[in-house]
């Protein structure tokens, strides 16, 4: 056998060891995070139940400010409905939470939150959507944002999401 010959063989099974790795671990919980939108770093799915504190994988509810979005590239495509790939996001308003979005930031019952100062544009300039005006959470409701960065795609610009949206607790295994 040519040493093309090997080499292409040996990468072909490199590459199906480490794909079939990828789904075994993907099955079993571990997911990995690249936005800054939390930590970045590597994620296990949990049972704990939604809280207000806790990192969340959701899937974004189909519209046109998500379809903006993608179009835009701030996340990609994926196994959600509308062709929308998994966000991660910390959950920092709950039920019954009063929620206040203006040019200042984001307040949760008075607090001001850090990072929450929503940007007029993206990176590249283009406008972006801002959620306006005082909330009263319901119990089904929540405000998911950052805690880490001024730069993330959040409730700031998509508002408000529906617990049923979110597809269950992450909890940081190996962050940087």
């Amino acid at each position: 056998m040519s040493l093309f010959k090997r080499l292409t063989s040996g990468t072909a099974r490199v590459g199906s060891a480490l794909l079939a790795l990828g789904m075994v671990c993907h099955v079993v919980g571990a997911r990995i995070n690249t936005s800054g939108s939390i930590p970045i770093g590597l994620y296990w799915m949990t049972e704990r139940p939604l809280a207000k504190g806790e990192y969340v994988l959701l899937c974004p509810p189909p519209g046109n400010v998500f379809d903006e979005a993608k179009r835009r590239g701030y996340f990609g495509a994926g196994f959600c409905p509308g062709d929308y790939a998994y966000l991660m996001k910390k959950i920092l308003a709950a039920k019954k939470d009063k929620v206040s979005v203006s040019d200042e930031g984001v307040r949760v019952n008075g607090e001001l939150l850090p990072f929450s100062r929503p940007l007029s544009a993206d990176k590249q300039g283009r406008p972006l959507p801002v959620l306006r005006g005082e909330y009263q959470l319901g119990d089904s409701d929540v405000l998911l944002m950052t805690d880490v960065s001024p730069l993330s795609f959040d409730s700031r610009y998509f508002g408000l999401v529906n617990r049923s949206q979110i597809k269950g607790v992450i909890r940081p295994v190996f962050t940087w």
